[in-house]
């Protein structure tokens, strides 16, 4: 590559987002590019035109594994949506405008399906008007649904978080039930593909026989069934904990979460997430009279660095490392898969897979690594999901807690 390249930051960001950001870096650098910039806050700020110059805070090693250590999108985020092509080619045209200002020769964003769809239109608009610009897209989302890639980074750490807390609510929970049975419902993210709820049957072991049961947006729930579960977990347990995904939807397509109440909707058309184990405790308690408490992980499960995986850690580098070899390749439109060569021990690789068949489609729990009635994960999952959480990298503490590195 002779031009300067950019990187930038998409959507919910995840603990281990920033270290492709460093993966990206130290490839161009090696490669010998003078300039990485960063998008400050995604394509949204690109267009703007406000970038910074990634040696401030990256030409020093140390700032390279202070950033590996640091949670959400060091350069800030967006969930801006492209608009389409046609009829908004000033958009696309500002884009090139600013890359060819800053002599820009490709971008990388990293992010998840709609980020995807970004690096698309992108890639797309410069094929059809004869532009040398590269675009490769960099996968990150807790929520491990994009297409091809065997997973996600982004999911290790959100599923060792979602397992370890899981063990932590679970010992809580049993200290207090000696009297009378305390129903804990736990809500975890994920709005049509249960990946991160799944990631509570990690918390099963010789010490931890896990939740009672796991519901997932890929099954219908069903309210009543729902209820003589936990009665009858209730006439057995004084502790019952039941993970839950915020997504979880009726027959009639509602999710539970806005049953009897209307929900915000964002930019791209989706509806904000939020209350379903609030509601289900509500209704617990209304109708068999028992102790509940409601548990919403929200943001901390893909923020907590310092419980963050290090096997995702590496791969969330090597993706950001491949999409620069990539690009140097000659390579557009692409995003770098992880590819799984082995499970014991575990290996992964990489490669450039074709964009068109990653943006916008959605990768869900299979169907055979959920339990027949709907309420728990198969051990396959667990197969699945173990080696992506397997190691730790501890913070760099400074007076007590963790030191992250900040944008200025």
């Amino acid at each position: 590559m002779k031009g300067n390249v950019v990187v930038g930051q998409s959507g919910g960001p995840t603990a281990v987002i920033n270290s492709s950001v460093a993966g990206v870096y130290a490839a161009a650098k090696k490669l010998g590019v003078n300039k990485v910039y960063g998008m400050v806050h995604g394509i949204e700020g690109f267009l703007e035109d406000k970038i910074c110059d990634l040696d401030e805070y990256l030409a020093d090693e140390a700032g390279i594994e202070l950033l590996k250590r640091t949670p959400s999108a060091f350069l800030g985020s967006c969930r801006f949506k492209m608009p389409k092509i046609e009829g908004h080619e000033d958009v696309y045209e500002k884009v090139f405008e600013i890359m060819e200002k800053h002599d820009i020769e490709c971008l990388f964003y990293c992010g998840g399906n709609d980020s995807m769809d970004t690096v698309k239109m992108l890639s797309d608009y410069a094929a059809a008007h004869n532009k040398s610009q590269r675009f490769v897209g960099v996968p990150k989302t807790i929520d491990n649904d994009l297409p091809i890639t065997d997973h996600c980074p982004g999911y290790g750490s959100a599923a060792k978080y979602i397992a370890t807390s899981m063990k932590e609510i679970i010992r809580d929970n049993a200290s207090f039930g000696a009297q009378k049975p305390i129903v804990c419902i736990v809500e975890i993210m994920g709005r049509n593909a249960g990946w991160l709820t799944a990631a509570a049957a990690l918390s099963r072991g010789s010490d931890c026989e896990g939740p009672d049961a796991i519901y997932l947006p890929e099954k219908v729930f069903d309210m009543d069934a729902f209820m003589e579960k936990v009665k009858e977990l209730a006439a057995k347990k004084s502790s019952v904990v039941i993970a839950v995904s915020e997504g979880v939807h009726i027959a009639d397509g509602r999710y539970v979460c806005e049953l009897g109440r209307e929900v915000a909707v964002d930019a791209f058309g989706h509806k904000q997430m939020s209350g379903t184990a609030v509601m289900l405790a509500q209704k617990v308690a209304e109708e068999t009279g028992l102790k509940t408490r409601a548990i919403e992980f929200s943001t901390l499960q893909r923020a907590a660095t310092h419980l963050a995986s290090l096997t995702d850690i590496n791969e969330a580098f090597q993706v950001g490392h491949d999409a620069v070899v990539a690009a140097n390749e000659g390579k557009t439109g692409m995003m770098i898969t992880l590819d799984r060569n082995g499970d014991d021990p575990y290996q992964c690789g990489t490669s450039a897979y074709d964009i068109h068949a990653i943006a916008n489609v959605e990768r869900k729990v299979p169907d055979e690594w959920i339990t027949a009635d709907g309420t728990n994960l198969t051990d396959d999952y667990v197969k699945y999901a173990r080696p992506l959480i397997m190691g730790e990298l501890l913070p760099l503490y400074v007076n007590g807690t963790p030191r992250h590195l900040v944008r200025k």
